[in-house]
């Protein structure tokens, strides 16, 4: 199997996991990416599990790179970057404003350096604007983009940061997808490109469809909708928990069905979706007791039967040896060297029916740095000098 992206060169100054997470996607498809680390190494090498300077959090996100270790501060290290720009395709960073320039990287140096470089840049804010200089983590970011909001404590109503990095995390799709825009684009035109993505504007466009549809409408707005999802949260059954979705006419049906309530289908509180999510807690309220009688499996199986959605609540251990997952082979596991086997996530695209390979190992700090310099060109005496002077980090 050819890989989509076999022929692309990637290099990686991002650091923990909206720009990490962009490449180590594209690096699945077949890109090849070179991690620039400082010597300290990327935070994420310090969150999670770890084994020495492998934390689980840095393989997931960095699986499949080969780093090198500079002190990026020193001239020769920016030589040593400029470099490495002139034989890449894509440069991704997620630096603050100014930074790439205080690295002798500014858009008209790459721009001379390499003219058909795609030069991908995430901030937390922008650009430009009055947050613009802000530090942004994705808890920042849930907090300014409305998330927060949209996830509130059932008992307090306060807003809750989700437990997950979902900001930095939907912020790497969107950069993903836009690097590849931006390779097919140059395939037609030769042209490289700056692409500018901000986490908050990534986390308003997920935001919008649904947490946000009660502000698309500005002349004469309809009726505010019920916030979505508000009644939505998991249902009590004997054994466990199930999560459950039934926009669809015949899937309300089906669902009140199963539950043994045929008489709610009609019942007028309930009649259309629309009707529903305004008497979403009465209706919460009606089936709630139907649910807690039976066990999850029961449930779940007379809701198959019925064509209603539902799913069992994994507990996190849970997930890797559920039916589905294991069918779908959707984890995997690689040999990581010293570390031993690691688990991983298999990137889910599949092309022409087939999965892309097993993600190779994350690499550790400075790994490769002396293969990559040797492959563009630095001698071993220019080596040397990098070594001895402290610019580089093996």
């Amino acid at each position: 199997m050819t890989l989509p992206l076999a022929s692309v060169r990637i290099l990686d100054l991002s650091t923990v996991l909206s720009g990490p997470i962009a490449a180590a996607m594209l690096c699945d498809q077949g890109a090849s990416v070179i991690k620039v680390e400082s010597h300290e190494g990327d935070t994420s090498r310090m969150i999670g599990p770890a084994k020495g300077d492998l934390s689980a959090m840095f393989i997931a996100s960095n699986r499949g790179k080969r780093s090198i270790a500079l002190d990026l501060k020193a001239p020769a290290a920016q030589a040593v970057l400029q470099a490495l720009v002139t034989q890449s395709d894509v440069l991704i960073n997620n630096f603050r404003p100014g930074v790439m320039d205080r690295l002798g990287l500014s858009d008209a140096t790459l721009k001379s350096l390499n003219p058909r470089l795609i030069h991908l840049s995430i901030t937390g804010f922008g650009a430009t604007g009055p947050a613009s200089g802000d530090k942004a983590y994705d808890a920042v970011i849930q907090a300014v983009g409305g998330v927060c909001a949209s996830q509130r404590d059932p008992q307090t109503g306060n807003p809750m940061v989700l437990s997950t990095a979902v900001c930095d995390k939907l912020t790497a799709l969107t950069a993903a997808q836009a690097v590849s825009a931006a390779l097919f684009a140059r395939e037609r035109d030769g042209q490289g490109r700056k692409i500018d993505i901000a986490m908050l504007d990534a986390t308003l466009m997920f935001q919008w469809p649904d947490a946000m549809y009660n502000h698309v409408f500005l002349d004469e707005p309809p009726t505010p909708f019920p916030e979505f999802g508000a009644s939505q949260k998991p249902w009590k059954t004997a054994d466990g928990f199930v999560a459950s979705m039934a926009p669809q006419q015949a899937e309300f049906s089906g669902q009140c069905r199963a539950l043994n309530r045929p008489e709610v289908i009609d019942d007028p509180r309930f009649k259309t979706l629309p009707m529903r999510g305004r008497n979403a807690k009465v209706l919460r309220e009606t089936l709630e007791p139907s649910m807690a009688q039976f066990t999850t499996e029961e449930l779940v199986n007379a809701m198959r039967r019925e064509g209603a959605p539902m799913g069992r609540v994994n507990e996190r251990s849970e997930v890797i040896q559920d039916p589905q997952v294991v069918h779908n082979q959707s984890c995997v596991e690689i040999d990581h060297g010293r570390v031993g086997r690691v688990r991983l996530a298999r990137s889910a695209p599949r092309f022409d029916g087939q999965a892309l390979p097993a993600p190779k190992p994350a690499p550790h700090l400075g790994e490769h740095g002396l293969a990559i310099l040797r492959e563009i060109g630095w001698s071993e005496a220019q080596i040397a000098q990098l070594q001895q002077t402290g610019v580089l980090k093996i």
